[in-house]
């Protein structure tokens, strides 16, 4: 039987890596998991859910009774898995590169609408 120090520690320990992976501020996991949003899977979400029901179990010892140790240690070997493979440099490169592709696009559209309108003014 899996005990609440035991959860408590998996908890934390999730927590951190959300903290460290995506810059979100220290608070209880469900608020955590709401603030990460789309950036984790539904099935990551669903995962970490489980560990939320484990804590809440177990801070009642007539209810600890009722938690699946087995699926409570799946969940956590797979969020954290899921969260540890994550390169936060690769994130960041990634989003400053789609955020210049914009720029980018952007700006030849103005260019483009801009020496459209010269030629339809027949300035060109």
């Amino acid at each position: 039987m899996i005990d609440a120090k035991d959860i408590a520690r998996k908890v934390d320990t999730v927590q951190e890596l959300l903290s460290v992976k995506f810059g979100i501020k220290r608070a209880p996991l469900e608020k955590m998991l709401a603030r990460a949003g789309r950036r984790i899977p539904k099935r990551m979400q669903a995962r970490t859910r489980t560990l939320i029901k484990a804590q809440h179990l177990a801070g009642h010892p007539k209810l600890a009774h009722q938690i699946d140790g087995q699926q409570v240690a799946q969940a956590y070997a797979d969020v954290t898995a899921h969260l540890k493979s994550i390169d936060v440099a690769d994130r960041r490169k990634s989003r400053l590169l789609g955020l210049a592709g914009v720029v980018v696009f952007n700006l030849l559209f103005v260019i483009v609408a801009f020496v459209v309108w010269m030629w339809w003014r027949g300035y060109v």
